[in-house]
């Protein structure tokens, strides 16, 4: 395998087949294969290579908290040598996940509280959360939804659709619709134009997005097919998640340009994870590394408060260290916004360092990246008036 050095640099590598070498071209690149032939127990696992303790206690344990799945594509980015390897923390189960501080929550953004009917959350004013299903490609070891993804969580997830619909028919201040579960590219071709087809024809919809790990974990997914007919479907958006510039192999980078030559713009969001990238360098080789393959760094999130994860939480002073190496340091196109999900429910709060020094009414006092004092002056607050409102409201419509 790669040594650190190496994984962190900007060089798109392919680590296929890896572990599954007599598998012919035509089987790795089907993505139905990768699905049947994904690592979902320990007998697989320990046929690959070693397992720590820790791994081995919480493998057994994980179908009491969210199962266990890895695609072959994914599986073949783990170092076997490396127990801190930074792939291996994200998807095989440690025993550490069975440990819960009375901090950490079953339901940490409080989505639950937010569903006025089955598998849509409507938790700010003009967007919602729609769960069309349940299953991931793979199953991140942090995921703030365990509670219901996997099959094996504390709760099933029984989304309505049609009620859905009539709720976002009915509810006209909603303009954006978030497709999300699981992994909502998991559908089938049909199935998901279906969704889309129906969330089109409530005019009032402006954008749909749909967020996916489905590229990383399973890039033969985004086929010329699946492509063409999300094309159908514009302006759609798609928010991926990609934790470690080892994950950006040739393939999925294939993957995303594909998606971004049919006119989908990408954004990713990245979970802040003890082991895996909370280090500078790591993440300014990730955020440099999605540039290349034309995905903004949208997010970086503070890791959620979900039952099991503290051996995976770094601190909110890394976070906002991360921030800082990165501002002025690389272009503004690389750098993400450092986010915290309000523990409860209280939405994404954005944490940036301290670049505001002093501010009254007559001037702000900031930093900047090299430490550097400046002065700007504050102007008085005056409201538009309904002259310039009027002109504003005939340059947009007319």
């Amino acid at each position: 395998m790669h040594s650190l050095a190496e994984t962190a640099d900007k060089r798109f590598l392919s680590f296929a087949p890896g572990f599954w070498s007599t598998i012919v071209p035509e089987l790795w690149n089907d993505w139905k294969w990768q699905l049947k032939n994904r690592i979902t127990n320990l007998q697989q696992l320990e046929q690959k290579f070693a397992l720590t303790p820790e791994e081995r206690a919480g493998v057994i344990l994980s179908g009491n908290k969210l199962a266990l799945a890895i695609t072959p594509h994914f599986f073949n980015l783990i170092d076997p040598e490396d127990a801190d390897c930074p792939i291996r923390r994200q998807v095989i189960p440690r025993v550490e996940e069975s440990y819960q501080s009375p901090l950490e929550m079953a339901d940490p953004c409080g989505e639950d509280s937010h569903m006025p009917v089955p598998g849509l959350v409507h938790r700010y004013p003009d967007r919602v959360l729609f769960l069309v299903t349940d299953r991931c490609a793979s199953y991140c070891r942090y995921c703030t939804r365990s509670r219901v993804v996997s099959g094996v969580g504390e709760h099933e997830l029984h989304t309505n659709f049609e009620e859905a619909y009539r709720y976002l028919e009915t509810h006209l201040e909603i303009r954006d619709v978030l497709l999300s579960g699981g992994d909502a590219l998991l559908l089938s071709d049909d199935k998901l134009r279906g969704i889309l087809r129906r969330l089109r024809a409530i005019e009032h919809i402006e954008f749909v997005r749909i967020g996916t790990r489905v590229p990383i974990f399973l890039p033969q997914r985004i086929t010329p097919e699946l492509c063409r007919m999300l094309q159908e479907f514009h302006p759609l958006w798609m928010s991926v998640h990609v934790n470690h510039p080892r994950e950006l192999t040739t393939e999925v980078r294939t993957a995303l340009e594909r998606l971004v030559d049919h006119g989908i713009p990408l954004g990713n969001q990245s979970v802040l994870l003890k082991g895996v990238n909370d280090d500078l360098t790591v993440m300014r080789a990730l955020v440099h590394k999605l540039v290349m393959c034309r995905v903004r760094p949208y997010y970086i999130y503070q890791c959620d408060l979900i039952h099991g994860s503290a051996h995976l939480r770094t601190s909110v002073a890394k976070g906002i260290e991360i921030i800082e190496g990165l501002r002025g340091h690389t272009t503004g196109y690389a750098v993400p916004q450092f986010v915290i999900d309000a523990p409860g429910g209280g939405g994404k709060v954005p944490i940036n360092p301290g670049y505001i020094l002093y501010h009254d009414h007559e001037k702000i006092v900031i930093r900047n990246y090299e430490g550097k004092i400046f002065e700007y002056p504050e102007s008085e607050t005056t409201g538009h008036s309904s002259a310039s409102s009027d002109y504003v409201d005939e340059y947009l419509y007319s």
